[in-house]
């Protein structure tokens, strides 16, 4: 098929080569402006221009995709179908219904649940233990259209959110793939939505990742999970940032102070409150939360990359009864 590609980020960029390698004919990459980084502001490529360019496929970078120009671009190029994967902009109708088989979406959840702009980290940060992807005829609503194929992928114990978004960008791709050869063949059956069981899966922000340490050590390891690799969790540690990358559930069994006057422990007797440092070893510290208790493996602190924790006391003082905050 003549195929119209519509997306922006890494996520995308299996899918564009799946459909590049089982023969469709991508007429168009259409992706978001590039933007500057940096301190010396060069501008950046989007991760799917770099990959339409190495295909030899052209490239349209709208700043808004609803103008009476981008429509009338997307006409030139008289594809059979649109597919979409992360685009980050809202398609109108008149996009919408541009080609024959319209505008099929790769989503990574298994709609109806999480709807939404990121279904990967609210997956993890939720302690689900399958998700997925879901190609789905789009309409004009926000992933409410009629699902076409579906493939399952289990979590590991320790998912993180970079790790899925890997893992589902892989299945999307393949997905893609066989739900365009399944449209081809006329074998595809569209199924209706029903009410999402979740939330939407709204947009992350650097704030979600400030931790509340009244929640539970439960809660605060899916966050710490899901939100990496971007945008991280963080806390407040003598009024540094101390950014947590990795970190362990105690098991109700497992002791979280020692004997009265044990070195790194805190006292018997002294109840903790959330965010109390109540232990110290050579390679991790032990942090009371809301419920339960937290041990902290991996992090990194202002001007030095991330370390594990026995690193970080090989250079740093830290003792029980510190407090850890909110910054």
């Amino acid at each position: 098929m003549r195929v119209i590609f519509m997306g922006t980020p890494d996520f995308s960029v299996g899918t564009l080569n799946a459909l590049v390698k089982a023969g469709h004919e991508v007429v168009l990459a259409v992706t978001q402006p590039d933007k500057p980084k940096g301190r010396g502001g060069k501008m950046q490529l989007t991760p799917v221009k770099e990959a339409a360019m190495a295909h030899g496929i052209p490239v349209f970078q709208p700043k808004r995709v609803r103008t009476p120009e981008c429509i009338k671009e997307l006409e030139r190029y008289a594809a059979d179908i649109i597919v979409v994967i992360a685009f980050g902009q809202i398609l109108p109708k008149e996009i919408l219904e541009l080609t024959p088989f319209g505008c099929v979406n790769v989503h990574a959840s298994l709609l109806p649940k999480y709807r939404g702009a990121a279904p990967i980290q609210w997956a993890v940060i939720n302690g689900e233990k399958v998700s997925g992807v879901t190609t789905m005829q789009m309409d004009e609503g926000l992933d409410t259209g009629d699902m076409l194929l579906k493939t399952e992928i289990v979590l590991d114990e320790k998912e993180t959110g970079e790790s899925l978004h890997d893992k589902l960008s892989e299945a999307g791709a393949k997905l893609c793939a066989e739900t365009l050869k399944a449209i081809e063949e006329g074998t595809v059956k569209p199924e209706k939505q029903g009410e999402s069981p979740t939330e939407y899966a709204k947009m992350l922000d650097k704030t979600l990742g400030n931790i509340d340490w009244e929640q539970s050590a439960v809660s605060i390891e899916r966050l710490i999970r899901g939100l990496n690799s971007w945008p991280g969790t963080y806390t407040d540690w003598n009024g540094k940032v101390m950014k947590l990358w990795a970190a362990d559930v105690c098991r109700q069994e497992d002791p979280a102070a020692g004997g009265q006057g044990d070195e790194g422990v805190l006292a018997v007797g002294e109840y903790p409150a959330p965010g109390t440092i109540v232990r110290v070893e050579k390679d991790a510290f032990y942090v009371q939360t809301g419920d339960g208790v937290l041990k902290v493996t991996e992090l990194q602190v202002p001007g030095k990359k991330k370390m594990d924790a026995a690193a970080f006391l090989r250079g740093y003082q830290i003792r029980a009864g510190e407090v850890l905050k909110k910054v």
